[in-house]
């Protein structure tokens, strides 16, 4: 940590790498056009004003813009990384150096100094917090629930020095939540159905300028882009696997097949697995797939999706990644039990030898599309980030309003962020007649 960072409580590589960071990031602001509206309402309005927000997302570009968005609402914003590999440093540096931004993410940070930076983002007494993954709310809840020894020991280690008001306090000054990603909002929902939810969650994934764009595009784009800066592998003509048919899967098949490979799909839910078969996929069970697949990717947000036994039947050179959220998707822990290894190969692919075969692991398991790459696009982070601002403005006006449960941003607001992004591309649509509208509420106008 540099000296000037600790100036501002806050935890990154280099301040000196500021610089590089705001160009990169204005670079990406330009093609965020809706943030950018927002955030210059919010420099008017400022709806956030006086309100305390702790963010754990992945540190880009992307993200910046939105942190810089929230503080101009008038947010005094804490940011940390909810993966350890994804933090942009320079970026990073940037929110601190040129915005006075509480910043705790560092490249490569170890699993302890991920956990102290969680730590520094609940110090932060937020009165809204912002995950991707639930991390933050998942540890505020484990302190309501007085369940410390499922805490990390970095974040335990500070709880225990706080008294019981304090503790208390820290969790019930939450008016809200907002949750970016499809992994966080089934732990959220899994917590309201088990009535353990301490305050209102906003499910920022659940809108359809969310994970009809940033998963199926986004994903789809960026985990071809980081599968090919790790390995420079020839997708034309290899079979790839795609675990999972939700709208990552779908991206990401759809963005293999276009790049000219095989592709098959794996699934556990038939309705997904009979849309995969009708749209022209080979479908199959995991076991099956294992025995001729030559790259795999897991984008399915549960744990062990490919396993040793998997693995065995794999081919010599097989290619393993991941874009589900966490990295317990690939059961690395028996790979490490079986094999020998790793040795690294490439900047972020690393060689096993199993049962005299070349396995290679991407990124240690982790998202190869921000591992590997820089995340997606700007254009579509511009979209998930206007839900996030929007999101966090709908927890200051209606939080008090909301059960503790998880909420969906209202459709009107959805569907104006998809009116400004139309706006934006200079795309025009049409609108209902008079007639169109009477024809559309009655029912006795027949046929």
């Amino acid at each position: 940590m540099t000296t000037a960072a600790q100036n501002v409580a806050s935890d990154i590589k280099d301040l000196g790498l500021a610089d590089e960071g705001r160009r990169r990031t204005d670079w990406a602001e330009r093609s965020m056009p809706v943030l950018r509206q927002i955030g210059e309402r919010f420099a008017r309005e400022r709806p956030l004003a006086g309100k305390r927000l702790s963010a754990c997302l992945h540190v880009t570009t992307e993200t910046a813009n939105l942190a810089v968005a929230l503080q101009a609402g008038g947010a005094d914003v804490a940011l940390c990384a909810s993966n350890p590999l994804s933090t942009q440093d320079d970026v990073a540096a940037h929110l601190v150096k040129h915005h006075g931004i509480k910043v705790f993410a560092i490249k490569g940070e170890d699993h302890t100094t991920y956990y102290e930076h969680i730590r520094a983002a609940l110090a932060h007494r937020p009165d809204i917090t912002m995950d991707d993954g639930a991390d933050l709310v998942g540890a505020l809840h484990m302190i309501a629930l007085n369940r410390l020894d499922d805490l990390a020991p970095p974040v335990r280690a500070w709880v225990e020095t706080l008294a019981p008001g304090e503790r208390k306090a820290l969790v019930a000054g939450v008016m809200g939540s907002t949750e970016e990603t499809t992994t966080g909002v089934i732990r959220l929902k899994a917590m309201a159905q088990d009535g353990v939810l301490q305050f209102p969650v906003v499910a920022v994934n659940d809108s359809e300028t969310k994970h009809l764009f940033d998963n199926r595009y986004g994903t789809g784009q960026s985990t071809l882009d980081g599968i090919l800066r790790a390995t420079n592998f020839l997708i034309a003509g290899s079979t790839v696997v795609v675990a999972g048919y939700g709208w990552c899967g779908r991206g990401f098949a759809l963005r293999a097949r276009g790049a000219g490979a095989n592709v098959m799909v794996t699934e556990i839910d038939p309705l997904k697995a009979l849309e995969a078969q009708m749209d022209g996929y080979r479908v199959a069970p995991m076991a099956e797939a294992a025995r001729v697949g030559d790259v795999f990717v897991t984008l399915t947000g549960n744990i062990h999706v490919i396993r040793l036994e998997h693995m065995r039947a794999m081919k010599d050179g097989v290619i393993i990644a991941n874009s589900g959220h966490f990295n317990v998707e690939i059961d690395l822990d028996a790979l490490r039990g079986a094999a020998q290894g790793p040795t690294r190969v490439r900047e972020l692919v690393e060689e096993w030898k199993l049962d005299g075969k070349r396995v290679y692991v991407l990124a240690d398991g982790r998202l190869v599309n921000l591992a590997a790459a820089e995340g997606h696009p700007a254009s579509v982070m511009d979209m998930s980030f206007a839900n996030q601002a929007l999101a966090a403005e709908y927890v200051v006006k209606q939080g008090a309003r909301l059960g503790r449960d998880v909420h969906r941003i209202p459709r009107d607001l959805d569907r104006e962020i998809a009116r400004l992004k139309l706006q934006a591309m200079g795309v025009g649509i049409d609108t209902l007649t008079p007639e169109q509208r009477k024809y559309l509420a009655s029912w006795d106008l027949g046929t």
